[in-house]
């Protein structure tokens, strides 16, 4: 799945636990005629991707949706789900293609000359 938008916020790289685990979070405002702002997770040697990118720029995100689930202490289940993304590239400009070019108007099929003409079998 790709998402497009502007980037509204990237975070610093995190670290979690001792393994090594490392998150960074990057919010999207998506352009539409109500704007979504959708946090987008990029983990492990993922985050890198983010370095290059900057506030207000235009983006196209490749994304998967995770979902997981999780039992409390009490028994009761609940759903979490997350964003990750994958991959990052600055999206085309917003401005229209120009207009396409008007069709070719061509010449409807005529005889080259009188004997075509009198060759029709009717």
């Amino acid at each position: 799945m790709e998402i497009t938008g502007k980037i509204k916020q990237i975070d610093a790289t995190k670290e979690y636990g001792s393994n090594g685990f490392q998150k960074r979070e990057l919010v999207l405002t998506t352009e539409e005629q109500y704007p979504q702002h959708i946090l987008i997770e990029f983990v492990q040697d993922k985050c890198g991707l983010l370095d290059s990118f900057s506030v207000g720029q235009r983006i196209k995100v490749g994304i998967n949706i995770r979902g997981r689930e999780w039992q409390s202490p009490q028994g009761e289940i609940k759903y979490f789900n997350s964003i990750q993304g994958w991959r990052i590239d600055a999206a085309e400009s917003s401005t229209p293609p120009p207009p396409a070019a008007p069709p070719f108007e061509t010449m409807p099929d005529t005889p080259s000359n009188k004997e075509e003409a009198d060759d029709l079998p009717f």
